[in-house]
């Protein structure tokens, strides 16, 4: 499965892009000869219980999922399988928070904390570790991310290759062109939260951009 593991709708204070029209521009990919699967709508500092997407994603053939993205005393991170037990133990909307909490909070209540555009300059988990702060534990980061400036992602890269971590992929749309820019290749079938997360502690998977998935549907 291809999933976009980063985007923000007009639920985030800086997307101006609705999920209708996250899904309208998905069955135009996918009309190019594109494969995406599912998208993962990933608001800032905040989760949206009250919005159901089934309705949606059941008559576009395409998984909505919902996850966060949460500002950090040492960068953005990515939030999938929230619960009530994590908002009640995370105060979402603490941008002071230390990052290190929150990736153990999220494994204490079944979901896991990926730390977001880390290469990215100014504010990315590279410019923390430069600074002598260890992030003991961290398995995994975003490794591909749509919205990075030039040099970031390669910044990503060899912050993986020197921690050995994993890396994810996702667009960080905030306009509808640009979802599914980048995703995550999954082996494993995923229908809901739950699975991803499992999916993601499988650590069977790989970042992808969206032109890799034109060769996957013609070969």
């Amino acid at each position: 499965m291809f999933l976009d593991l980063h985007c923000h709708s007009v639920s985030s204070d800086d997307s101006r892009s609705t999920v209708e029209q996250y899904v309208k521009w998905v069955q135009v990919l996918r009309k190019r000869g594109y494969i995406v699967d599912g998208i993962v709508l990933t608001e800032h500092r905040k989760f949206d219980y009250d919005k159901d997407y089934s309705a949606l994603a059941e008559q576009n053939g395409l998984l909505i999922l919902k996850g966060a993205e949460l500002d950090t005393r040492f960068g953005h991170v990515l939030v999938y399988g929230v619960s009530e037990g994590l908002t009640r133990a995370i105060d979402f909307s603490d941008v002071r928070m230390d990052a290190r909490e929150l990736i153990q909070a999220a494994r204490q209540h079944d979901a896991v904390a990926i730390p977001a555009h880390p290469g990215r300059f100014g504010i990315g988990l590279t410019e923390y570790i430069q600074q002598g702060e260890s992030f003991p534990g961290l398995e995994m980061v975003e490794v591909l991310n749509g919205g990075s400036r030039a040099g970031e992602n390669e910044r990503a890269e060899e912050l993986c290759q020197q921690f050995s971590y994993l890396g994810i992929g996702g667009s960080d749309a905030h306009m509808t062109s640009h979802i599914a820019a980048c995703m995550t290749e999954f082996r494993a079938a995923i229908a809901n939260e739950s699975q991803l997360v499992d999916a993601l502690l499988s650590k069977q998977f790989q970042p992808v951009r969206l032109e890799e998935t034109a060769r996957v549907a013609s070969a």
